[in-house]
């Protein structure tokens, strides 16, 4: 897991994309248990509260369930993943877009400069 402890970010909202991160990857499948509170906070070397705080955000937002006595799992839906990299590829998109009006670059050049990068992408 990836953590930034420069970045703005709260950590435990760093360790909730992760977590998708993982998903959209492969990396963890619906159904899938994730590890406990005190292992997870060994794992990352942070605060267990903080853990505690990202598995709390994961089971509000639907990503995980704990099952009592049997501990914390990717919530086994077949929709999930769709929808996590869904609303992943429109957070960065928008980011993108923000960055590029930012810079004062129009959206035809935008459009241009991202068609560009594709194709040297897919000949690399």
């Amino acid at each position: 897991m990836q953590l930034n402890f420069d970045n703005p970010k709260p950590i435990y909202l760093q360790m909730v994309d992760e977590v998708k991160k993982a998903l959209v990857r492969g990396e963890l499948a619906p159904g899938d248990k994730i590890p406990s509170l005190k292992e997870r906070a060994q794992m990352s070397q942070v605060n267990p509260n903080t853990v505690q705080r990202a598995y709390q955000e994961m089971e509000r937002e639907g990503l995980t369930e704990t099952l009592r006595g049997q501990g914390t799992f990717i919530k086994n839906d077949p929709a999930l993943l769709l929808h996590i990299r869904a609303e992943m590829a429109n957070t960065a998109v928008r980011q993108f877009i923000e960055e590029m009006r930012g810079l004062g670059v129009e959206p035809g050049e935008t459009e241009l400069l991202l068609r560009k990068q594709l194709y040297e992408g897919e000949e690399a």
